[in-house]
Formats: structure tokens, C-alpha cells, sequence
């Protein structure tokens, strides 16, 4: 039988920004006694549905953006005769919905690593089941990507994972509730062995996918100093210092190296942390600010950030040391006003924001903001040609909203419409080529200025566009820029590398 793992997307843009990471994790899982899976990327290319075959094995990995193409990848395959298998942060939320609508053999909930062979060997032997629950594996379980399978040339930047899960409570995010708040820290020694071959390999410019890189806050050992358990102090310092440890690793690899990573906006209040991390060649985070008001930050249970001119200064703070914030801006909170989206870009002019990224608030499933959306909405919600809005993610891209939220003073259209202008006027020309000033040479300018377009094109063009053919049109843009975008991150093979 053929192995099959597929990542779905109704957008192909031929360049890959960031590797899929699951898609090779699951190959390093899957037995030596089977054939080599056969991956696909439908960020890449769109799928050829004749390559399914009877008797194959289909894993289909969702989120809640790609799930309804991911649903009719699974019922192609199934029509063809393959065990259909659905995983992911969504299948694991709503594993009737993959049967329903993906035409799923099985669904895996939670981790995979360790319960995929077990799904492969009951394909093989016939006997498959409905469920399986992956849990959550314990850090010395996580498996390596299957970076040899790699398609030359066709990813910016590769990916590795260094923790899972995230302390933090943020009503917008799924993340602690799926991958839970007790960080599952992978040793070091697997993390930089996993680098080291993708610098073999010619890639520069990797990706730390975690989902909080700072698991362990200043404020986070105050607090734990006032217990009566010694032992939970005991356990954070230990998870600061395997950070530390790392960051100390990572400074050994070719000074040419460009780690990206995502954190918390209290790293910025920690030297040390920001000190190590400039050593480590982690050159850019992305930091969610997600509002600028302190009302806003209360409206997501974000409090812990900094609003107004603290929450300036506080970006500047990792530019102090050599990290460029990519920030992360959402509208459409009930406390939200029309001056707001002035008010978000003028905080991510003033704090020297490398890149910025702003987003319509959504309420995707296994959030907070979900399950009080839902539950506001009732028994009997709004449909769009016949789904409730409550499924959005199963309404038709072309018809499907860009608002889902009532907002008190704002119609979706007006928030659609400001946020569109946000992003016009962040990443206009003369704008792009003001940041520009972050690096030296005028080589390097220029390429700022073109991978700050093909940022916009890919995320923000394809999300916030009114109409599918303005969708097809940005997806087409973005096409053609991202190849030679892609060069510009290509770094040269190093088999023979070893640390310092």
C-alpha cells in the first residue's frame, strides 16, 4: 500500500514560506517496513487526486483554515478506494465532522507521533478503527521531520520544534487547551542535531515553530518564590536554564544562521533571555500585541502586555538587542473604535516594527472566544447557503465572511475595510523602504522591499480580498514573486558541518 500525507489548501502559491513541519515529523514516524510516504504540499501545488489508488493510506493533517479542503481531499480519496485518516489541531476538535464531511476511515486525536504506526498497522492488517487518541507525548517522544524528502528548492525557511504547549490563557487561542499550559520542553541534544542537518541540508534560515518560545517569566519565578512548594520553583528554573542551555548551543552554529521564533512580549523585560537569544542568531520573533488599549487586552485576557507609550517602549526593547518584531495586531474587539486601527499603526510605526500583521478577529474553535460567541449566537444561528455561521470554516471560500463577531459600533464591512487600509499603509512603498533602514547594504534594501510584498500578497491579500477572483489574482502575484523571493533566503549546502 502507498503511504499518503497531505497538506490541503485552496491557495498554491509555488513557494513555500515555512516548512510544514507535521508532514515530515509523520514520515519519521511511519516504519521503515512501509514504503517512503508520498507528501504533498498543497501550499506548493494543488493536489493530483488520480495518484490515490484502492488499498492506499490517506492521512489528512487540518487546522480549522484548510479543514473544507481538507474534507473534499478525503472524499476523493475514499471514492478511489484509500483508508482515509484525519489529524490535527481541528480533527481532534471535531472528529464526527471528518466522517461526515471528509469521508474518514479514522480519526487521530492529539499527538501523532506515536499512535500513527499503530493506525498504519491496523491499514495493513485491515482491522481499523474509528479513534485514535494520541494524547500528549512526553518531549523525549518528539520525532525529527524527514528532511531528505524535501522537494528541492521550494521552501524559504525550515522548521524545528523546541517546546509544545504554553502557560498562558489568551482567549483568542486554542493552543493551551489543545497542546496544554505545561511546556513539554524536547532536549537539546535532538533539537540541534535536527539543525545541524537542515544546515547541511542549505538552509540558513530556520523557523523555531513552538508555541511559546520564553515558557518561563521573570514574573513567573516572583510568583513561584512566594509558594510553600519549593518544587515548582525548582521545575522553572530547570526549564529557564534548558533555554538557556540551548540559546548556548545555537551560538556555536555558522554566524550566517537566522533563527525566527515566537514569544511572549515579556521577554522584553528580561535582558539576560534577549542577551542569549541575540548569541543564538534568533534575529526575529513574532510577538502577539495584539491590541494597544488596555481595554482590548482585557477583552482577550491579554493583560499581561503593555498598552500605550509602555507598550512602545517595551517593543523597541528587542530591537535593543538585535531581534526584529514581527507584531501581530487584531480588530474587531467589542472595545475596539474606529480610531483604533490609526491608533495600531501608529504604535507600529513608533516601535520600529520590522514586520506587522494585522488580522480580523475570528472565532475559531477551541477558544474562548468560540464557545461564548457560540453560545451567544444560540440554537438557531445566522446560515450562510445553509451552514451556520458557527461552522464558517465549512461555508465555500467565495461565500464565506471575513467578520463573524457583532461589533457595537462597527459593521463587518467597515472593520474589513479599515484593516485593509492598515495593511495598505504599513507595507506602501515608502514605508517598506523607511524600515528598509534595518539592514545595511543597498542589495539588502531592495530585498527588505520584496519580501515585505510578498508577505503582504501571501497574507494579506488572499485573506482580507472581497471576491475569490481577487483572491486568484493576489495568489497569482505572490506566485510570481516568491521565486526569486526564495533566493534570497538560499544558503549554501554544509554536509560536513559540526559545532564550534
Amino acid at each position: 500500500m502507498t503511504i499518503h500525507l497531505i497538506n490541503p489548501s485552496h491557495v498554491s502559491f509555488g513557494i513555500g514560506v515555512i516548512t510544514p513541519r507535521w508532514l515530515y515529523v509523520l514520515a519519521s514516524a511511519t516504519p521503515a517496513s512501509y514504503a517512503t510516504p508520498v507528501l504533498t504540499d498543497e501550499t506548493l501545488e494543488p493536489l493530483d487526486a488520480t495518484i490515490f489508488k484502492a488499498g492506499d493510506v490517506v492521512g489528512i493533517g487540518i487546522h480549522t483554515g484548510n479543514a473544507l479542503r481538507g474534507y473534499e481531499i478525503g472524499s476523493l480519496a475514499r471514492a478511489a478506494g484509500a483508508y482515509v485518516v484525519f489529524g490535527g489541531i481541528h480533527a481532534t476538535l471535531y472528529p464526527d465532522e471528518a466522517r461526515d464531511f471528509g469521508s474518514a476511515h479514522a480519526v487521530v486525536a492529539g499527538d501523532g507521533e506515536r499512535v500513527w504506526p499503530v493506525v498504519l498497522r491496523d491499514c495493513a492488517a485491515g482491522a481499523l478503527k474509528p479513534s485514535y487518541d494520541g494524547g500528549r507525548i512526553g518531549a523525549d517522544e518528539f520525532l525529527p521531520g524527514r528532511w531528505e524528502l524535501l522537494p528541492a528548492g521550494r521552501y524559504m525557511w525550515a522548521s524545528v520544534q523546541t517546546v509544545r504547549g504554553c502557560p498562558k490563557h489568551c482567549s483568542f487561542c486554542s493552543v493551551w487547551r489543545t497542546d496544554g499550559q505545561r511546556p513539554r520542553q524536547r532536549h537539546v541534544d535532538g533539537v540541534v542535531d535536527e539543525i545541524i542537518d537542515l544546515r547541511r541540508r542549505g538552509f540558513r534560515f530556520i523557523a523555531l515553530a513552538d508555541d511559546n518560545f520564553y515558557p518561563v517569566t521573570l514574573n513567573d519565578l516572583r510568583m513561584a518564590s512566594r509558594r510553600q512548594d519549593p518544587r515548582h520553583l525548582e521545575q522553572l528554573r530547570a526549564t529557564r536554564a534548558e533555554r538557556f542551555e540551548l540559546m548556548e548551543r545555537l551560538e556555536r552554529l555558522p554566524a550566517d544562521t537566522v533563527f525566527l521564533t515566537q514569544i511572549t512580549m515579556e521577554a522584553a523585560e528580561d535582558p539576560e533571555f534577549l542577551k542569549a537569544m541575540q548569541r543564538a542568531h534568533i534575529k526575529g520573533a513574532l510577538v502577539g500585541v495584539e491590541s494597544v488599549t488596555p481595554e482590548g487586552l482585557k477583552d482577550i485576557y491579554k493583560d499581561f502586555n503593555e498598552s500605550g507609550e509602555a507598550l512602545v517602549e517595551r517593543l523597541r526593547g528587542f530591537r535593543q538587542y538585535g531581534v526584529h518584531v514581527l507584531g501581530s495586531f487584531i480588530f474587531g474587539l467589542p472595545s475596539d473604535r474606529p480610531e483604533t486601527f490609526e491608533a495600531c499603526l501608529a504604535v507600529a510605526e513608533r516601535a520600529d516594527l520590522t514586520f506587522a500583521q494585522f488580522v480580523m478577529l475570528t472565532p475559531f474553535p477551541g477558544t474562548l472566544d468560540f464557545l461564548e460567541w457560540e453560545k451567544s449566537l444560540g440554537p438557531d444561528p445566522p446560515r450562510v447557503g445553509g451552514v451556520p455561521v458557527t461552522r464558517h470554516w465549512l461555508i465555500p471560500q467565495a461565500s464565506r465572511p471575513k467578520v463573524y463577531i457583532h461589533h457595537p459600533l462597527m459593521t463587518a464591512e467597515q472593520i474589513r475595510q479599515h484593516t485593509q487600509q492598515v495593511w495598505d499603509r504599513f507595507y506602501s512603498l515608502r514605508s517598506i523602504w523607511h524600515r528598509s533602514r534595518a539592514v545595511r547594504s543597498l542589495k539588502a534594501r531592495l530585498a527588505f522591499l520584496l519580501i515585505s510584498k510578498v508577505y503582504r500578497q501571501m497574507y494579506a491579500n488572499t485573506g482580507i480580498a472581497t471576491d475569490s477572483a481577487r483572491v486568484s489574482r493576489s495568489a497569482r502575484w505572490a506566485r510570481v514573486m516568491a521565486v526569486p523571493c526564495r533566493y534570497l533566503f538560499a544558503g549554501r549546502a554544509i554536509p560536513d558541518l559540526q559545532l564550534r
